[in-house]
């Protein structure tokens, strides 16, 4: 009786030992799931709009007069403007490879805007971008993310280059490009070219056709972060803001329509974040691939020397903003850090939790304190660009806008200069954005540190 007693008893610590550890088991994988939960809610969905050769002129917050522009107004009101953000290149193919790879586009021999096979061999490029580059959205597949990207490509496809890789060899799990991409999707590709009358989403619907796109993958994807690349294409000519415009016009008032529509969908957009109760959680980036043409003498780049295809400012510095309700503080401005659109991958990884292997990503630095308004942290290393090292690439028109095909900034100072170090062109930014007064003879120190650094950096580009 007694060892029947004995046994029981010590059967029922057992129990209860073994219950209590099932607790203790089910408790601790309860509050990991619950930490784990927590950290992927703490991961925004990021929509990064990048409009097509676009200036600051072109947006009333940056002063622009071109056309009202309430809507991004009240974006940068709400979150952070920056005024010495800058495009990777003055023309969009490499310019959007800098901001997915980033690293200057010279690296993956992407000079200007890739086009036939022929002409991509004239200008020593090549027709697509590697998949083996470094991937923005690659990286924010492997940390978790759903990544699409919805609009203009220009990293291959269309012309006569054929089998350029899918968006999904980059890391997106969706995409809708226009013409010049590796999937054109047929309602505004019917024929070959960037628009036709035969499009089923004409071009003057284009931009809403892209917002409701974005809209539904968010809403389809409501169980993890998002990230989208919203990369819209109505201002870049042709300009055709409705039924009744020509599809060769390059007058002003068709400008201003198309920026006026380009306006009112950045406002569609965020509405559609707050029916779906996520604009809180989304941190919503606008920018620019490159600088505008025509820029109306100087209107557009709001006084800046140069536009696009060109290394002046004109060409290169673009408007960026960001707003995240509740992380960035509303309507400030960030006048002291260079920023440049091959940091976005560092900094929206550092933004998203996602791993970076810094020495894979040299060119670009994590300047997210910088886009959170958390500080105003300088860049530690100076920004390189190449453009127009031959006679096969197109310049501006006027004289005083073409550039020589090297410029270096590094901090307050500016340098371009000819491919064999000839023709250097000083300026200090900080006190001469309009790029007026060549301090190259005045700082001879100056200029020379920065042209061997140029000519270095150049020298070390693939063939």
């Amino acid at each position: 009786m007694i060892c029947w007693s004995f046994w029981h008893f010590t059967r029922q610590r057992l129990c209860m030992k073994r219950w209590l550890a099932a607790c203790v088991w089910a408790l601790s994988a309860y509050l990991i799931g619950a930490a784990a939960h927590a950290a992927d809610q703490k991961q925004p969905h990021i929509i990064f709009v990048l409009a097509d050769d676009l200036g600051p002129g072109d947006l009333g917050c940056y002063g622009g007069t071109i056309a009202p522009t309430p809507h991004i107004d009240q974006l940068a009101t709400g979150g952070l403007r920056f005024t010495q953000f800058y495009a990777a290149a003055p023309v969009c193919s490499p310019s959007r490879c800098g901001l997915i790879t980033g690293q200057f586009p010279a690296r993956w021999r992407i000079h200007t805007f890739l086009q036939t096979v022929a002409g991509d061999k004239e200008r020593d490029q090549a027709d697509f971008l590697d998949p083996n580059a470094p991937s923005l959205p690659r990286l924010l597949k492997q940390a978790g993310y759903k990544t699409a990207h919805i609009g203009k490509w220009h990293l291959g496809g269309g012309r006569d280059v054929v089998n350029p890789p899918k968006f999904a060899a980059y890391g997106y799990d969706e995409g809708i490009g226009t013409w010049e991409s590796p999937e054109p999707h047929p309602d505004i590709t019917a024929s070959d070219w960037i628009w036709s009358d035969k499009d089923k989403v004409k071009r003057w619907k284009r931009t809403e056709f892209f917002v409701d796109r974005t809209l539904d993958f968010l809403k389809r994807h409501d169980d993890s972060p998002c990230f989208v690349n919203l990369w819209l294409d109505d201002t870049h000519t042709p300009w055709v803001p409705s039924a009744d415009a020509s599809a060769k016009s390059q007058e002003k008032a068709d400008l201003q329509n198309v920026i006026t529509e380009m306006d009112r969908q950045i406002g569609r957009l965020r509405d559609g974040l707050r029916r779906l109760g996520i604009e809180d959680s989304t941190l919503l980036i606008f920018t620019a691939d490159n600088g505008p043409l025509p820029a109306f003498r100087g209107e557009r780049t709001a006084g800046l020397r140069g536009s696009k295809i060109s290394l002046y400012e004109g060409g290169i510095r673009e408007p960026f903003i960001a707003c995240w309700p509740k992380r960035i503080s509303a309507d400030a401005v960030n006048r002291a850090t260079v920023m440049s659109n091959v940091d976005m991958l560092p900094t929206l990884c550092a933004i998203a939790g996602a791993k970076v292997q810094t020495e894979a990503h040299s060119d670009g630095e994590n300047l997210s304190a910088a886009v959170l308004g958390q500080s105003t942290p300088e860049r530690t290393r100076p920004l390189f660009w190449e453009y127009g090292w031959n006679d096969k690439f197109a310049k501006p028109r006027a004289k005083r806008d073409q550039s020589p095909p090297l410029a270096v900034r590094d901090g307050k100072w500016k340098l371009l200069v000819n491919a064999d170090g000839s023709g250097a062109e000083l300026y200090d930014i900080s006190a001469d954005e309009k790029e007026t007064h060549n301090l190259a003879a005045q700082e001879p120190e100056v200029a020379k540190r920065l042209t061997a650094l140029v000519l270095q950096w150049r020298k070390s580009l693939p063939k």
